[in-house]
Order: structure tokens, then C-alpha cells, then sequence
């Protein structure tokens, strides 16, 4: 074994037995390189990337590959889910060098750090013919090299600049980014843009909370038939629940068969927030997608700690997706030979397939006319799946993500009334707050129990924050608002660069040859989006005005984006919407188990996305927003408030439904 052998990471740990002399990134292995005189050979990846696992099995388990590293190179290996600031670092300069860059991505790096080659997936052959000509440029023209990689830095940290985008986000702006969405909507499929096709769930977020705010029939006609499409099509498991990472095609048949934890987090928000504003099949269709997703959570992603695993490899034994594809035959096999042609009907299973070798995946474009047989049949082919050998899991604890889960997981369960799924958001969220919280500051990632060395980024700060925060609402439990304090409080500190918005690193965090600031949302939600929400949420609970008006100040700090690029800044936009609607708080003041309480909540819920629903018993000095507030005359007491503005308490349902009229999708 190497020395990855130690790692916290899974994706390090599956290279642990590779010949090649691996290092860990830190100062130990440049200080080698130094020593050696050699370059860095950086390797970034993930543990569920198809074509990691790919150029893993081709050159690095190849002793010839081995030897050329071991002889000219220091070879480092860098998991770019624990450390997304270098992944973020020298993905910048893959993409100024090539024009596009993915993982896995391979870097030549001077030993200061300084890229002067990057690039992505090289066949073997290619690798070795990089190496020797890199080793012979080094020997014979290493100060030219070394400038070459100066000049990059440079670039990039002049790029970096002048990518920041400020601008006020007034309502027409918001209207705009919703215009500017509709010309890029894929009106025969849903979503946006073609192949590949993304989940875009900060959008939805986006296009929720303006049609909860203003009724956009264009807004609503986008999110409904996006997230229609979504939960029927093969980018979905039909039968585990839970949405894969993207799909290869625009019409969302073949999905890359990895499943993330953000993104799964990231939707089941989207589809909590749908069950505010449907009713009849669209509701129960969401309410289906909710409850599969949470299952799945439960069932396959959660770790014996309490926390939530990162992700679901694409492949299953170097197969990609060989876990999920079925063919008619393998149907007739597990429910005979009239129920598989009626499950193949309906799930689009054809005889020259879907996907690759006459296999197909596995689609539901119509519901079932008998649901008791559906739920029969999935039963039976979920049970045949799991005879079948399973994709690998990286369960690695991230805490940006799983800060992500707690509040869409406590969200989820006050709205179907499972309370086990609050329980799990709590015990994730003791997790996070006792085993990655360390001397005070916030750690990126654990695994079994032991918490990794990376320092948290500001994505963690933000994404917890705001999951802190949910829970409190859910559980009236003062500790999550309290924790949710501090940790805002040290991000305020040490990500703040001083204009209005965010690093992605703390100042005080181990310097790189470029301090990244995220210009965007991509994937999942960047460092500068995430503290802003987080300052949005936490404002509106705690009731504080000094923490939204910074709110309104990181908005703006970024809020270029929204005028020229809205579908990389929905979790950006989203936040701006809260703040646009006031932000809208709803205190409930239960007395206890007074009836009429429950009927106060779900209309104050069915307000729809973005409103902030806290409920205690009442004049609790552990929920600000009840603090002096109890129950009206013996009777469950409803408190709405528009930012700083409230208005007088209610008992009544009708007439909180007056002042928070629901909000429907058509």
C-alpha cells in the first residue's frame, strides 16, 4: 500500500494499492518537490466519476506509469469533494488553458504550485507521451517552464477580478432573470438548454419563490413541467427513489448513473416546496418523489453516525449502470410473462433498449391505472435489483451537503408528518455540530467517525447555517438557532472580502497559489450563494435586521449575474426573492396541544416556497420569533411579519389564509 492508504477519503483509499508513489496534497509532498528538483503531477477526481475509475484501471494501477512518476515527478492525488478549493483553483486554469475541463483533470505544477499544463482524461499512451516531454522540458528549459506558470497564476488571478459582477437586484431584475430563463427553456422537455441536461434545482428554487411572490404564470410553467419531467423520466429511479447526477440526452432517458448527495438534498427541497402549491395528481406525483427520495436516503446513504454518505458510484463492477437496466426478458423473469410485458409498456423497457446493449432504463410517463399492482410489481423488481451487485458508495460525511439535507429532511418530514425523518435531521445535524466542529471551527468532511483535516469552506458555513437554522423552525429547539449564530458569526469574520461578499477560503486557511472566489452557482450551490442564504435564513428567523441588510448587500455583490447568467445564480436568485417578499415570517404560538394549531401551520405553510414557518408554544425565550408572543385568549395564535413589519396575531385560519393567501400552481 501507499500512502493514501491513511486517507479519510474513499477515492484516495481506492488508490491506495496503485504502484504509483501517491502523495497526499500538502506541504510534505511539495517539499519533496522541491528537494527533488521535479515537478508535481496532479491528479484531481471523485469517487463516483465513470472515467476516474477509467484512467485508474488504464495508467495508474500500470507499473510503466508508475516508474516514468516515480522517476521525474512528485505524484499527488487530491479528492475533489474534500478539497473543492484546489479543485477550484486549478480547475480555473484547466479551462484557461483548454476551454473546457472536467474530472478526471490532470495537472503539471511547478513545485511552488504553479500549473503550466492542464488537461483532463488522457488515454495511457497520451499520459506517457505528456510525462517525457514534461520531463525533457524540465531538464532543459525549467525557468522558461517556471515562467510559463507564473503567467498562468497571473491570469487567472486577473481573470478572478474582473469576473465579479455586482449589481442591484431590483424587481425587475428578477423579472428579467425569469425572461431571460423562459428563452433557454426546453419546451418540449422541460429544463434548460440540450445535451447533457442538469437538474437545475437552484432555478426551480428561483422560479418557486417568484411565483410565490408574484403569480408568474411563466415562472410556474416552467418549474411544474421541469419537475414533471424529472420525476417521470429515467434521470429518476422508478424504483429506489432518487435522482441520478444528470442525463446524457435533453429528453432526460439515460441518466449518468451516479447519485450525489446534493443533489438529492438540493431536490428534495424543490419537491417539499411543490407540495405547498399542487393539489390532485401533481401533488401526489410530488408527495411520491418526496417520500421514495427520503426513503432511499434512509435506506442506502445514511452511515452509522448519523451523517449522510456523498454519493453513489456510476458504475457497478466497471459496468456503468449495469445495477439499474433492464431488458424484457430479465422483466418476465422476475413477474412472468404477462406482468413483464406490462411493466415494459409502462416503463419503456423495449427490446432494442434504452441505454447500451439492448438494455433499457427504466421511465414511468403515466401513472399506472392500478396502483396496488405498481406497488406490487416495483416491490418485486426492487428486490431482484438487490440480488443484483451494487454500485460502490463513498461515505465520506461532506458538511456542506449534508447541511443541505438537514433542513430539506426536516422540511420534508413536518410535511408528511414523519417524525423519523426529523429525527434523522437532528442526529445528522449533532453529528455535524459535535464531530466536525472543531476548536470552533468548522472541518469539510469525516468518515467512520473520524473527521478529516480539511478545513470547512465557505460553502460548509453557509449550507449548515441554513440547515441549522430549518431545524430550529421544525423542532422549536433553541441549540440549532444558537449554533446557526456562531457559525454565521466566524464566516462574517473570515470569508467576508470586505466588499459585500465572499471567498470561498477563510483568510486565515492554508494559502494557494490563488485565493478562489466562486463567480457563480454550478453544481451545487458556491460559497458567496450559500452564506447569502444562510444570512437570509437565519435574519429571518432569528429576527434580525443587521443580518439581512448584509443579506441585501451579498445579493448585490453578485447580483450582475443575475442580469447576464440567471442559471448560474438560482440559489443567488432565490435568496433575493426571500428578500424581495419581505423576508415573510409566520410565528405559531401552539399553547401546547390547543386544537386549531395544526390548521394555523399548513396555512401558513401553504404560502408557499420561501416563507419562514417557526412554531413553539408560545412567548418562548428560545424562538426569537415568539418572544413576548403566546396564544390569543387561550386559542393558537398565528404572527405574520414582512421583514421588520408585523401585522396583528390571528386564530383564525380563514383569516390567516387572507393575509397569506395560498399559493397554487396551475
Amino acid at each position: 500500500m501507499n500512502r493514501l492508504a491513511r486517507s479519510t477519503s474513499p477515492y484516495l483509499a481506492q488508490h491506495r494499492d496503485n504502484p504509483v508513489d501517491w502523495w497526499e496534497w500538502g506541504q510534505e509532498a511539495f517539499d519533496e518537490a522541491r528537494r527533488r528538483n521535479v515537478p508535481v503531477f496532479l491528479s484531481v477526481g471523485y469517487a463516483a466519476c465513470h472515467w476516474c475509475h477509467v484512467m485508474a484501471h488504464e495508467s495508474f494501477e500500470d507499473e510503466e506509469v508508475a516508474r516514468v512518476l516515480r522517476d521525474g515527478f512528485v505524484a499527488v492525488k487530491v479528492d475533489r469533494e474534500e478539497r473543492p478549493d484546489i479543485d477550484a483553483v486549478y480547475l480555473s486554469a484547466t479551462t484557461a488553458m483548454t476551454g473546457h475541463a472536467g474530472w478526471p483533470m490532470t495537472c503539471l505544477l511547478t513545485p511552488e504550485g504553479e500549473p503550466f499544463w492542464c488537461g483532463t482524461y488522457l488515454p495511457r499512451p497520451q499520459l506517457l507521451q505528456l510525462l517525457g516531454a514534461a520531463g525533457t522540458a524540465w531538464a532543459e528549459r525549467e525557468q522558461e517552464v517556471r515562467a510559463g506558470g507564473e503567467h498562468v497564476v497571473r491570469t487567472l488571478q486577473q481573470a478572478q477580478a474582473a469576473s465579479r459582477r455586482e449589481g442591484a437586484v431590483t424587481e425587475d431584475v428578477l423579472a428579467g432573470a425569469v425572461a431571460a430563463l423562459s428563452r433557454d427553456f426546453d419546451v418540449e422537455h422541460g429544463g434548460f438548454g440540450g445535451a447533457p441536461k442538469f437538474p437545475p434545482s437552484m432555478v426551480l428554487s428561483f422560479l418557486q419563490r417568484h411565483h410565490a411572490r408574484t403569480g408568474s404564470a411563466t415562472a410556474a410553467r416552467m418549474l411544474l413541467e421541469t419537475t414533471t419531467a424529472m420525476a417521470r423520466s429515467g434521470m429518476y429511479d422508478q424504483l429506489g427513489g432518487g435522482f441520478a447526477r444528470y442525463a446524457v440526452d435533453a429528453g432526460w432517458v439515460v441518466p449518468h448513473f451516479e447519485k450525489m448527495l446534493y443533489d438529492n438534498a438540493l431536490l428534495l427541497g424543490v419537491y417539499v416546496d411543490l407540495l405547498a402549491s399542487l393539489d390532485g395528481p401533481d401533488r401526489t406525483l410530488a408527495e411520491r418523489v418526496v417520500r421514495d427520495t427520503a426513503g432511499w436516503l434512509l435506506r442506502e446513504m445514511r452511515t452509522p453516525e448519523g451523517g449522510f454518505a456523498s454519493s453513489l458510484d456510476a458504475d457497478t463492477e466497471g459496468v456503468e449502470g449495469a445495477t439499474y437496466v433492464w431488458t424484457p426478458a430479465q422483466l418476465t423473469e422476475v413477474l412472468g410473462p404477462e406482468e413483464g410485458r406490462q411493466a415494459a409498456t409502462l416503463l419503456g423497457v423495449t427490446d432494442s433498449g434504452t441505454f447500451e446493449h439492448g438494455r433499457s432504463t427504466l421511465q414511468l410517463p403515466v401513472d399506472p391505472a392500478d396502483p396496488q399492482w405498481w406497488e406490487r410489481t416495483r416491490g418485486a423488481l426492487l428486490a431482484a435489483r438487490a440480488e443484483r451487485p451494487q454500485p460502490g458508495r463513498d461515505d465520506k460525511v461532506v458538511t456542506a451537503w449534508n447541511g443541505l439535507l438537514v433542513g430539506a429532511l426536516a422540511r420534508a418530514g413536518a410535511w408528511c408528518d414523519e417524525p423519523e425523518w426529523v429525527d434523522a435531521a437532528r442526529r445528522c445535524a449533532h453529528l455535524l455540530t459535535d464531530l466536525h466542529l472543531v476548536g470552533g471551527r468548522l472541518r469539510r468532511s469525516s468518515r467512520d467517525g473520524r473527521v478529516g483535516a480539511a478545513e470547512g469552506v465557505a460553502e460548509d458555513y453557509g449550507n449548515l447555517v441554513t440547515g441549522l437554522t430549518v431545524l430550529h423552525t421544525v423542532t422549536g429547539e433553541a441549540r440549532w438557532l444558537h449554533e446557526a449564530k456562531a457559525l454565521l458569526s466566524d464566516a462574517m469574520d473570515r470569508f467576508s472580502d470586505r466588499s459585500g461578499g465572499f471567498h470561498d477560503t477563510a483568510h486565515d486557511a492554508e494559502p494557494l497559489v490563488l485565493r478562489p472566489q466562486s463567480s457563480g452557482d454550478n453544481a451545487e450551490p458556491c460559497g458567496h450563494s450559500a452564506l447569502t442564504a444562510a444570512l437570509v435564513s437565519y435574519g429571518a428567523v432569528a429576527g434580525s435586521a443587521d443580518h439581512l441588510a448584509r443579506a441585501a448587500q451579498a445579493v448585490d455583490a453578485l447580483g450582475g449575474l443575475a442580469r447576464t447568467a440567471p442559471r448560474f445564480a438560482g440559489w443567488l436568485l432565490a435568496a433575493a426573492e426571500d428578500l424581495a417578499r419581505g423576508p415573510l415570517q409566520v410565528a405559531v404560538a401552539t399553547g401546547g396541544d390547543a386544537p386549531g394549531a395544526a390548521g394555523l401551520v399548513e396555512a401558513a405553510r401553504r404560502a408557499g416556497a420561501g416563507v419562514h414557518v417557526v412554531v413553539g408554544e408560545g412567548d418562548d425565550h428560545g424562538i426569537p420569533l415568539l418572544r413576548g408572543r403566546g396564544t390569543v385568549d387561550g386559542a393558537p395564535a398565528a404572527y405574520v411579519c414582512r421583514g421588520t413589519v408585523c401585522d396583528v396575531p390571528v386564530t383564525d385560519v380563514g383569516a390567516l389564509a387572507r393575509a397569506l393567501p395560498p399559493v397554487r400552481l396551475p
